[in-house]
């Protein structure tokens, strides 16, 4: 029996971006001796995402590698950081950590697979991995390089013939929808999305400059990617050069380290403009170090970008310390096995993006996920002061919510009980054509006390008012990723997801790291269900709507004695006050919920029932129409529906408000009642269906198949 392969979206079988899959796309190029033109990514303006300019002597063009050098090649030798040199796009971010990418083969080779070449099986095709909100995808692109004047007009390596750094920045644009949409950004982006590990910002000031060696330097060891920078207090101090030659707003990568006097190594992306302090290339101070030491970590003393600096001068004169690794542990802490769970979400406007904590109503209905902590680490939680101070430190920018103080984790049983989980929020999708536009967003973890562990579904917002988080991802942040280790008892939990605004749209990627041993990613999840009958049906019609339904009916019924859909609707307009009319596709939606046999008329006796049962939901929609304006919060959608018997979990609910609410983020009578009658007929028909494979499934999984019909 053959064993299944590799899952996809795995390391070795990545995702196919654009469905494109190199290997065949390169076998149909080499069979019909044509260059690969990739209609994906056409070299076009609108690929740049930039402006053209009127100066014709400025055009940009696009050529190949064989059209810029006469002796092109993808690597040459092995890849190195000198192979980065920024061009004209604010990336450096991006080549910061690329940068630190060329110093771990393994992670390299992942990125950059070695099957490609500028000679052997050449057919101007390339393929790149990244990693991609839980997934690993292939990116495929062509070789044209937007040239102006001659010259790469973007990433480019100092040797002018290598040609990997660039066609890796082209697959990486090509990712997020052009050129310009990588201009500016956070080094964690980057970092994880080659390694598919998980981030951490470290406030140099955080720490004394003996512990920001030990930290970083033990760091290096793991294989960790590493990168600095110095926050700029201002645009307009973004790209100023200090007078130590550093430059402000701008990213730089950490690539190695001596001990003989506590020193990292440093590297510019522009590939130029270096620190000029102690033990920088001209400085004497090397001239006291021993050969062997300066053999042994390469020394280069020319203006490359790249240069040694002193822990102590980097703790003064950088502000954050951005690292990543594959496994939490190398970001600090005692060695043992992790488990990861990954969950995929939305923010959906009038649905469920509830905004922050200051959104006392609405907090509740963003997304949430259960969290069961079963046994604390083996091992006793010892360097947690360390990460809770800088934690603290980095929780210095950013927007609050209202009520900004945290409950500590864990303070009544004390520190040897706590578990270690790490916890990171990624907004999706935000870096697309030429508009980068992250939303502020933030998670708080609440524990859940046992008499609500059962309960199924979202936790409502009375808890949310008499509960503090246990742990939080800080203040709200204008980030792709916002990430916490944090120290939890044994217990259940809920994590909400939200950003600071409510009905803002946005999809987002959550994912848990836990020490062997803990149950993750219960979602509270339960069979959706309906007691639609017993709660609103049951109602019988009153003494005045039945002598009201009845001369009505006499007036509108055609000959066969029945109502078809206009006549429904008017005797509703007649029963109903104005703010409860019903639309002719809601009276024909109601109709064909009745058993009638195919005749698409209501009889009198389903006449009065029905109209009982609306009366029913007028009370409750009435209940949730606190204005009295006729229309209802959609964040209300809900409640409304456990009033009419209907528990349903938070897909169900987010699709079903997708499919009957209005532009302006309110829900209607006419909504609530089509959004009933939807229900009430699925439910019926998920019983009376015989396949066991649709069983199987169950009712969650086909009211989300039906519910959009």
């Amino acid at each position: 029996m053959s064993s299944a392969g590799p899952a996809v979206g795995s390391r070795s079988n990545p995702a196919k971006f654009k469905n494109q899959e190199f290997a065949s796309l390169r076998a149909q190029c080499l069979r019909s001796g044509s260059l690969f033109e990739d209609p994906e990514f056409p070299a076009q303006q609108d690929s740049l995402g930039l402006p053209s300019d009127p100066d014709p002597a400025k055009a940009v063009v696009w050529r190949r590698p064989k059209e810029i050098s006469k002796e092109p090649k993808f690597i040459e030798g092995t890849a190195s950081t000198t192979d980065i040199c920024q061009g004209q796009l604010g990336d450096c971010w991006l080549l910061a950590a690329l940068s630190c990418l060329t110093l771990h083969q393994p992670l390299f080779n992942n990125v950059v697979p070695g099957d490609q070449s500028l000679s052997e099986e050449y057919a101007g095709i390339f393929h790149f991995k990244f990693w991609q909100y839980g997934q690993w995808v292939e990116v495929v692109v062509d070789d044209r390089l937007p040239v102006q004047r001659g010259r790469l007009l973007f990433s480019y390596s100092r040797t002018q013939n290598e040609f990997w750094s660039a066609l890796l920045e082209k697959a990486y644009a090509k990712v997020n929808g052009c050129y310009a949409s990588l201009k500016g950004g956070n080094i964690s982006e980057a970092m994880e999305d080659f390694t598919g590990g998980i981030a951490r910002s470290l406030p140099v000031k955080s720490r004394t400059p003996a512990v920001l060696w030990r930290a970083v330097g033990e760091s290096l060891s793991r294989g960790t990617l590493l990168s600095c920078f110095i926050q700029a207090a201002s645009a307009a101090e973004v790209g100023k050069v200090t007078p130590q030659g550093l430059v402000k707003g701008h990213a730089y990568s950490i690539t190695d380290s001596s001990a003989e006097v506590c020193l990292f190594r440093l590297r510019n992306p522009w590939g130029f403009v270096e620190y000029c302090g102690p033990w920088s290339d001209k400085c004497e101070d090397w001239d006291r170090v021993d050969n062997a030491e300066k053999q042994r970590i390469k020394l280069i003393r020319a203006e490359d970008g790249e240069f040694w600096i002193k822990a102590d001068d980097l703790s003064h004169l950088f502000t954050t310390v951005e690292m990543c690794s594959v496994n939490p542990d190398a970001l600090g802490g005692a060695q043992s096995l992790w488990r990861i769970t990954a969950h995929e979400g939305a923010w959906v406007p009038g649905c469920s993006a509830g905004g922050s904590r200051k959104f006392r109503r609405t907090f509740c209905k963003n997304p949430q996920f259960r969290l069961i902590l079963s046994q604390q680490d083996r091992e006793e939680v010892a360097e947690g002061d360390e990460d809770e101070e800088e934690e603290a430190a980095e929780d210095g920018d950013g927007v609050d919510d209202e009520g900004g103080e945290v409950e500590q984790a864990g303070q009544p049983a004390g520190r040897g009980t706590q578990g270690s989980v790490v916890l990171e929020l990624l907004q999706k999708h935000r870096r697309q054509k030429d508009k980068i536009s992250f939303l502020y967003i933030a998670f708080h973890v609440y524990r859940i006390p046992p008499e609500l562990q059962d309960v199924p579904g979202s936790l409502a917002a009375d808890f949310f008012s008499s509960n503090k988080p246990v742990a939080r991802s800080g203040k709200y942040r204008q980030l792709r990723g916002v990430r916490k280790k944090v120290k939890l008892e044994p217990g259940h939990y809920v994590i909400v997801t939200s950003s600071y605004k409510p009905n803002v749209e946005g999809s987002f990627f959550l994912r848990i790291y836990a020490k062997t041993g803990n149950e993750l990613g219960n979602q509270g999840g339960f069979d959706c269900s309906s007691e639609f009958a017993t709660v609103v049906q049951a109602e019988p019609i009153t003494a005045e709507d039945r002598g009201t339904v009845r001369g009505l009916f006499e007036e509108l019924a055609g000959r066969d004695y029945r109502l078809n859909a206009v006549e429904l609707m008017r005797l509703a307009s007649s029963v109903f006050p104005e703010n409860f009319q019903l639309s002719l596709e809601t009276c024909r939606s109601l109709i064909f919920g009745e058993d009638t046999g195919g005749r698409g008329t209501l009889s009198l006796g389903e006449t009065e029932q029905l109209v009982a049962s609306l009366r029913s939901l007028q009370a409750i929609f009435s209940q949730f129409d606190e204005d009295s304006s006729g229309t209802m919060s959609p964040f209300e959608l809900s409640l409304a529906l456990q009033a009419a018997g209907f528990q349903l979990d938070a897909p169900v609910l987010q699709l079903l408000w997708l499919r009957h609410g209005t532009a302006d983020l309110s829900l209607t009578f006419d909504g609530l009642v089509a959004c009933v009658g939807k229900l009430r007929k699925l439910f019926d028909l998920y019983e009376s269906e015989g396949s066991s494979g649709v069983k199987e499934r169950g009712i969650n999984a086909w009211l989300l198949r039906y519910i959009g019909v």
